[in-house]
């Protein structure tokens, strides 16, 4: 299966994905790596051609339990052909800086109910993007102790819904090694256009790849 200009391809999370997108309008795809992913396919198309629809339905601050109450509406209704998800470092960050848990079981029950619903009510392909943290202050290397087991529980709802996975646990940190958490994410979380893009570079290689595209 190619991507073609039939596509619709839909983005759902927290701020990583909305990446200030202006909510008034359904086009707008923020500065992130929805935006870098879109423009890759332009190019592609040899910025003329038809290419695939892109939406954007990030919202920040957002938890997995937020992504439920809206999915039907932002995610069912406009019936993508490929549905990307990427949640889980609010649900830690809120347990630390407001006392607002989000229990790792019932974390992956709500994302693999999400998954399911979506694998019941549409023929969409399923993508999965781990959390991810570069910490950047020493309070912030005591989250992995509620991140590590949810990154744990993505994977598994994420395998579990036969869902493509891009690794974004494993290459950020990765590229930190060399680069500096700082210089892909200045507070820890929310990435810099380099480390957008990175994203939106991993995307397109599990992707593409996959639908056998190049």
């Amino acid at each position: 299966m190619h991507i073609t200009a039939d596509d619709r391809l839909l983005f759902i999370g927290d701020s990583i994905t909305d990446a200030g997108r202006d909510r008034t309008d359904p086009t707008s795809l923020g500065n992130g790596y929805v935006r870098e992913i879109a423009q890759a396919l332009r190019a592609e198309a040899g910025g003329a051609g038809p290419v695939p629809e892109v939406i954007n339905k990030g919202v920040n601050g957002h938890r997995v339990y937020d992504l439920e109450s809206r999915w039907t509406t932002d995610v069912v209704d406009p019936r993508p052909t490929v549905v990307t998800v990427k949640i889980g470092i609010n649900d830690t960050w809120r347990r630390y800086d407001s006392q607002l848990p989000s229990p790792v079981a019932e974390f992956e029950d709500c994302l693999d109910r999400l998954l399911t619903h979506t694998r019941q009510k549409l023929s969409a392909r399923l993508v999965v993007i781990t959390p991810f943290l570069l910490p950047v202050t020493p309070e912030q290397e005591s989250w992995f102790e509620d991140l590590a087991p949810r990154t744990e529980a993505v994977l598994r709802a994420a395998r579990g819904n036969d869902a493509q996975l891009v690794r974004a646990d494993l290459l950020l940190p990765g590229a930190a090694e060399a680069s500096g958490a700082e210089a892909l994410a200045p507070d820890g979380v929310h990435p810099s256009p380099r480390g957008h893009r990175l994203i939106a570079e991993a995307w397109l290689a599990e992707v593409m790849a996959s639908h056998g595209h190049r």
